[in-house]
């Protein structure tokens, strides 16, 4: 564990040793309990980013840390060469809660989306014939930084490095029904949708629009693939970001807060799209681990809770009603669901979330002019004031 006296030592040894993908802010976190981090000079920090949103049970939850214990002290890691319980019953309850009837499991958001893709081009060649290959994705949107990921991540500083990417991908304005009919054609084997883009700015879809993507996918046989990697598991006050806007899909992908903390994604979908995946199409080394699934059992249960999904509504209510009467002169609009909520701004975001820390709070941007807050699911109301209170005093600091 860091030491004051080491705290500069961690951060340069990072700077030498570590691949420099991400910049990190000046302090080296140590411990966590509930809605608040400590870092190695003593500093308390209110996290409304929970992980990006991976925390919704806030840090060290009791339940999950014991389920990760118990686990791990039986059997921690074997493959998916051999049959284990959590997994299993992971899947059992995942698809027992969603419209899927199988699971395939991987580590992480980026991976989910991968097989998700995969097994859209299978599904296509297999049911359809050749030539069923084109994906459609949406503009703003984020799926990951994997090849085929960051194909349909239309952000052009992610892709041009990394060009020629995965080959016939369509993107599309968001919300733009015109324009997604007339990309989703008979060619079309998927379209791939965030309900709430997150990294994009908290945009959230129009019911229309999201209901025009499914006709449009029934009428030509495409899948309809649901992005719920960072929406999931209770963020918007249903377990499932899409069950607010009436719509079914094909495919689901998870990740984030399924873990607790711990690796983990999956991709859920129909028996149609399942039948035919054969042995050796994908796999995972450590997908759907014992320990991995143990914690994602507790997080499901919990997070499925009806008492769990309706704070998460009062919270949301609340937390939006406060960010409004602070009448702060750089807020823009504030756009939400549930406890995902996006503040936007006439000016720069960046500096805010590089100086909050220094008012005793954590947040995040989503785009050059948005502040994105995804505070744990279990945030009280008393937290929910005190991050008002510093909030107000980071936006009027003129320094900023």
């Amino acid at each position: 564990m860091a030491q004051k006296n080491n705290t500069q030592e961690i951060i340069r040894k990072e700077k030498e040793y570590v691949l420099s993908t991400y910049p990190r802010l000046p302090f080296v976190l140590t411990r966590g309990k509930g809605s608040f981090l400590f870092d190695s000079e003593g500093n308390q920090y209110l996290d409304f980013g929970a992980g990006i949103a991976v925390n919704a049970l806030g840090h060290c939850d009791e339940e999950v840390v014991n389920a990760i214990q118990q686990q791990a002290q039986t059997l921690s890691h074997v493959s998916n060469l051999y049959y284990t319980a959590p997994h299993v019953e992971l899947a059992e309850k995942l698809c027992q809660l969603s419209f899927a009837d199988k699971v395939f499991f991987s580590n992480s958001g980026t991976e989910a989306i991968e097989a998700s893709l995969k097994f859209a081009r299978k599904y296509g060649r297999a049911k359809f014939g050749e030539g069923k290959t084109k994906l459609v994705a949406f503009s703003n949107g984020f799926h990951g930084r994997t090849f085929g990921a960051l194909s349909i991540t239309a952000r052009e500083k992610y892709q041009a490095p990394f060009k020629p990417l995965v080959p016939d991908v369509e993107i599309v304005p968001f919300n733009d029904i015109v324009a997604a009919q007339q990309a989703i054609d008979d060619s079309t084997c998927a379209v791939v949708v965030e309900v709430v883009q997150g990294e994009g700015g908290v945009n959230l879809a129009d019911q229309e629009f999201l209901q025009a993507l499914r006709t449009s996918c029934t009428q030509h046989d495409a899948l309809l693939i649901v992005d719920e990697i960072q929406t999931g598991f209770g963020r918007t006050g249903k377990l499932w970001a899409h069950q607010h806007f009436d719509i079914q899909p094909d495919m689901m992908t998870l990740a984030k807060a399924l873990g607790g903390g711990l690796p983990v994604g999956a991709t859920l979908m129909t028996n149609d799209v399942a039948e035919p995946i054969v042995a050796g199409d994908h796999g995972s080394t450590f997908g759907g681990g014992p320990i991995a699934a143990s914690a994602a059992l507790v997080i499901l249960q919990r997070t499925q809770d009806p008492g769990m999904l309706a704070h998460v509504q009062k919270m949301s209510t609340y937390l939006c009603r406060e960010l409004n009467a602070l009448n702060l002169p750089q807020v823009v609009g504030i756009r939400s669901l549930g406890l995902m909520i996006g503040i936007e701004l006439n000016v720069d975001a960046k500096p805010f979330y590089k100086k909050a820390h220094e008012y005793g709070i954590l947040l995040l941007t989503a785009g050059p002019n948005v502040l994105r807050l995804l505070p744990p699911l279990t945030i009280t109301k008393a937290e929910v004031d005190q991050f008002a209170s510093a909030f107000k005093k980071l936006l009027m600091e003129k320094t900023v």
